[in-house]
């Protein structure tokens, strides 16, 4: 039986809890960004960039049987890596359970911290973008 979005959510948190300092979380982030499979080049297009990013960053949500899924794809492997985190936590979710989540806990962990100020207006846009589809996903159904 797949992870519930709390189960996950905890499993984050507790693989983050394992670095010493919120330095040694924040490159464990930017590595798991550098390696994170990107998106084809037709999805890198306006229709999917986030506003308010320094970098470029794209989100493409997806509906399938009941669930969402988002992937995401940034020429930053730290703006990769943190919406990477968030794609991991909220696909795989009824809007419902998306909707239930608030990723507050990425401050909790020393993540957010460590962004600049551009950085976390962008990680705000893409988390609005991730519930927008979830409202607008549950909306349609309901």
């Amino acid at each position: 039986m797949p992870d519930t979005i709390i189960e996950k959510r905890d499993r984050i948190i507790e693989e983050m809890s394992l670095f010493d300092d919120s330095y040694e979380r924040f490159a464990y982030v930017i590595e798991k960004g550098k390696k994170a499979e990107g998106l084809p080049e037709e999805y890198k297009t306006e229709a999917f960039r986030i506003e308010g990013c320094m970098s470029n960053l794209y989100l493409v949500p997806e509906f399938k049987d009941g669930l969402c899924y988002y992937r995401s794809d940034s020429d930053s492997p730290i703006t990769q890596g943190v919406a990477n985190l968030l794609c991991e936590l909220y696909s795989g979710h009824t809007p419902d359970e998306v909707l239930s989540v608030d990723p507050v806990f990425l401050s909790e962990v020393g993540i957010t911290q460590h962004l600049s100020s551009n950085r976390r207006n962008g990680l705000s846009n893409v988390t609005a973008k991730i519930l927008g589809y979830a409202e607008l996903q549950k909306a349609k159904a309901g």
